[in-house]
C-alpha cells in the first residue's frame, strides 16, 4: 500500500505541472458549451469509466448547480456499440459515433492509459476530419494518441492503476476549471 501511495504522490507532483493546460481546456470548453456545442468522450475499460465519469459530471453537476451540459460517453450506448462492433469491427466503435454526433467546434476527450488503443486513435482521426477539437489523457509519452490529438496531458506513472487515478484527478480538475469559466458558484 505504501508503494502505491508513494507512486500516486509522485505522479500527482509531476502531473501538477499540467494545471495551466487543464485550466485552459476548461475555458475553451466553456466557450464550446456557450456556443451550443458538446463534449464527446471515449476510452476502453477503466478509461471508459473515466470518460463516463466526466460526462456524468457535465450532464449532472460537479460541485454546484448549473444547467446541464451536452456530453456523451461514446461507449455508453450499448445497442449502438454492439451494432457497430458487429457490422464494422471494434476499431470503428468510437469513430463511427464521432461521425454521428461530432460537429465542428465540439470537443472529443480521448482517454487511454497506453495511448495506443486503436479504436481511440481512430476516433481522434475521425474527429479531425470533422473539425472537432481533440484532447488526450494518456499514460507516459511518447504515444500515438498524444501525438495525434490537438493537446494532451500525459501521466508519467509506473502502473495503469496510477495513471487511471491521475486521470480521475484531471477529470475533476477540468470540471472545476469549466465551472469557474462558466461563472458557476455555490
Amino acid at each position: 500500500m505504501e508503494d502505491h501511495l508513494a507512486a500516486l504522490a509522485e505522479a500527482a507532483r509531476r502531473t501538477s505541472e499540467s494545471a495551466p493546460k487543464i485550466t485552459g481546456w476548461g475555458r475553451h470548453l466553456a466557450g464550446v458549451f456557450e456556443a451550443g456545442g458538446r463534449l464527446l468522450a471515449c476510452g476502453n475499460g477503466g478509461s471508459a469509466a473515466e470518460a463516463q465519469h466526466l460526462t456524468g459530471e457535465l450532464v449532472g453537476r460537479f460541485r454546484h448547480e448549473r444547467q446541464p451540459l451536452s456530453a456523451i460517453a461514446l461507449h455508453a450506448d450499448t445497442s449502438a456499440t454492439t451494432a457497430i462492433v458487429n457490422d464494422y469491427g471494434d476499431h470503428e466503435v468510437f469513430a463511427r459515433q464521432v461521425r454521428a454526433h461530432g460537429r465542428p467546434g465540439d470537443v472529443l476527450v480521448c482517454l487511454s492509459t497506453s495511448g495506443t488503443s486503436p479504436n481511440v486513435v481512430a476516433a481522434a482521426k475521425a474527429a479531425h476530419e470533422l473539425g472537432v477539437t481533440t484532447w488526450a489523457l494518456t499514460g507516459p509519452a511518447p504515444n500515438p494518441l498524444a501525438a495525434l490529438c490537438d493537446d494532451a496531458v500525459t501521466v508519467e506513472a509506473p502502473t495503469v492503476a496510477t495513471v487511471q487515478e491521475m486521470h480521475l484527478a484531471l477529470v475533476h480538475g477540468l470540471c472545476a476549471a469549466l465551472d469557474d469559466a462558466l461563472g458557476v458558484t455555490a
